[in-house]
Formats: structure tokens, sequence, C-alpha cells
């Protein structure tokens, strides 16, 4: 009956890599990186730095893709090899590693489907996370904690590079608010989705009476941009706040603030080795959201008002709920769970994957309906 199960799971990923193989076309995949390779062979190639860069990101993009299906491909071929020798004399250690491939599969498979989600241009960029306490008192910091911990583990066990850029400490326990840097590709794609208020419900590890207590935090998330964009920000526009040295010559205070005048955005960061570091940091990060805004308010980057800033981060998104009963629900999907303690261990893709078939879908026939009214 095992080896049933696992014959039968196999046809279905066969025709889920099938299908992915089409939408994807490998044939023109692999045409493309030829003809990028024969672009970057160009003595005019290195002209313009910033195309030049986009092109190299291009070409790491879809070797990256290919890779990936190759690898599926040659895990699908062991799992059937093994199949076609388990049916003939029974092996309990080639079962296991049939099973152990199954597993492995199941989620290069999953991560193929959901980058096939990811069609907008940003969605391959790495991203700035920045989570920030509210309504809650204590508690809400001690919340907002915890989702750091929580992005922490899913970057993590993503493969992910994750640099904590600034972080404020909560008065009693937690943290007022901090910023992760997630270095890697498909990074904002994956998560976009978290942008929005998060509730907590839980009896509060802060108060002797063991009362119930309801938390919020909010998190943003943008795109890193800083390299891909072909544009300064006016220094006339900005006032940079360099820590001074007072008394001890020794003492190494690093820590920047730049703040930009016309949207009162303000970018704190102090975790870099020296304060030039902190100051490109600290700009990067205040040019991404300078042009995410741009971007969502669909305006030109002088365009930008101090009124037109209309956060996304303020909408409740998902509620966490650990007494009385265990659940986790994302209020846009209404996808849910009960196992809040794995959510808060960083297995958030079922949601990730939820929100990004909604949006998705929703584009879809946001096209449709415009393709029907031409």
């Amino acid at each position: 009956m095992e080896l049933l199960n696992i014959k039968r799971e196999v046809e279905r990923l066969s025709n889920i890599l099938a299908k992915a193989e089409g939408c994807l076309d490998v044939r023109e995949l692999s045409a493309r990186i030829e003809n990028l390779n024969q672009l970057v062979s160009q003595p005019t190639f290195w002209h313009n730095s910033v195309t030049s860069r986009q092109t190299l990101q291009e070409i790491d993009s879809l070797n990256a893709k290919k890779k990936q299906y190759q690898r599926s491909h040659l895990i699908l071929e062991d799992i059937k090899a093994a199949l076609e020798l388990l049916e003939l004399s029974a092996d309990e250690e080639l079962l296991q590693e049939a099973q152990t491939n199954l597993t492995q599969l199941q989620q290069e498979l999953e991560t193929i489907e959901i980058q096939q989600l990811l069609s907008n241009p940003y969605d391959q960029k790495s991203a700035f996370l920045t989570i920030t306490a509210g309504v809650g008192g204590a508690d809400a910091e001690y919340w907002a904690y915890m989702l750091l911990g929580m992005y922490f583990k899913w970057g993590e066990s993503h493969g992910y590079k994750i640099l904590l850029v600034e972080e404020s400490c909560g008065d009693f326990a937690g943290i007022k608010f901090a910023s992760l840097e997630i270095i890697g590709r498909y990074a904002y794609g994956y998560l976009k989705s978290e942008t929005g208020t998060h509730q907590l419900q839980q009896i509060s590890p802060l108060d002797v009476t063991n009362s119930l207590r309801t938390s919020l935090a909010s998190v943003e998330v943008i795109p890193i941009l800083a390299e891909s964009v072909e544009w300064e920000i006016p220094e006339k526009d900005l006032e940079i706040t360099l820590r001074r040295y007072q008394g001890n010559v020794n003492q190494t205070e690093t820590w920047v603030r730049v703040f930009h005048i016309p949207t009162g955005i303000s970018v704190f960061c102090d975790l870099g080795r020296s304060q030039m570091q902190n100051k490109e940091k600290a700009l990067a990060i205040l040019k991404s959201k300078l042009f995410a805004i741009a971007l969502a308010q669909n305006v030109q980057l002088d365009e930008i008002q101090p009124r037109q800033i209309k956060t996304l981060s303020n909408k409740l998104i998902r509620e966490y709920i650990l007494h009385p009963y265990t659940k986790v629900k994302d209020l846009r999907t209404n996808v849910e769970t009960p196992a809040a303690t794995e959510v808060l261990d960083g297995k958030i893709d079922l949601f990730i994957k939820a929100y990004l078939q909604q949006l998705n879908h929703a584009t879809s026939v946001g096209k449709e309906a415009l393709d029907n009214f031409k």
C-alpha cells in the first residue's frame, strides 16, 4: 500500500512538473540565456553600468530557473528508478531513500509553483522588512519580538542571508521596532504578502494575573531597489545626522540618521562597522522606500507628498490565537491552521502561497475584464 501511495504521488508531481515546464517553455528559456550571453560578450556591454547589472541579474535568474527544473527532473528519475527496483524485490533502505527524494521533490515543486506566481519585475529583489510594535504596551513589544523571530526562522529555512539593520529594544521586553535586510532572489516576492498588521491573542507572559491580552504589530516590506534605479535623492532634500564622539575618543558610536525633508521619512542605521556603511545602508533603505511609495501611488518621485503616503501596514491581515485554543488565520484569504507554534517557527508558506494565488487571480480577472472592455 505504501508503494502504491508513492506511485500515485509521483504521477501527480510528474503532471505538475510537466505543466510548469509548459508554462515556462524551457527551450525558450535556454534561447534567452544564450542571447543574453552573446550580449555580454559585446565590447559596448559595460558602457551602461545599470543595464549591464540588470542583464547579469537576469542571466543569474534564468540559470537558477533552468537548474531548478533540471534538479527536479533528476530527483524524479531517481524515484522512478527506485520504484522499478522495489517492484522486483522489497528493500527497506531503498524505500526510505525514495520517500526522502519524494519529500525533496514536493518541496522543489512547491517552490516552482509559488515562483510562477511572482511576475512583478520587483518580485525577484531582496527585501527590507520592518516590524513595529503597536497597541498593547509591553505585550505588543514582546509580540513584535516574536514576529522578528518568525521571519528570521523563515528566512534561514529558505536559504536567505538576513541582516539586522536597525533595532530599538522595548522598555521591559521585546522590541519597539526592527528592520531586517533579507538578501536573496524572490525575497520581496515572497514576503510582500506579510505587509499589514498582525494581531496576537494570548495569556500575557508579562502579567502575573495571567490575563488574556490582544497585541498588535505592523509589518512593512519593500523591495531593495537602490542598485537598479537610475535616480539619486537630491542633497537639498536630505538631512543627515551623524553620531558625534563625546568624551572617550575610543568609543565607537557609528549610527547615522537620514531624514527626507519633503516626506518626513526618517531612517536610522547603527549596526554597520563604520558611519560610511551605516550612511550607505540608510540611504539605500530610504531610496527603496521612496521608490516603493511612488510605485504604489502612481506618481513621480518628486511628486510624493506626506499626505499621499498611505501605508498598507495599518490594515489587519492576520490573527494569531494562542489561547483558549490555537489558530492562525489570514483575513484576506481565509486560510487558517491550528498549528500556531509551527507558524511562529517560520512555517508561513501556506499563507504566502494563498495570498499570491489570490493576487494572481485578481490580476488575471482584471486583465480579462480590460481585454473584454477593449
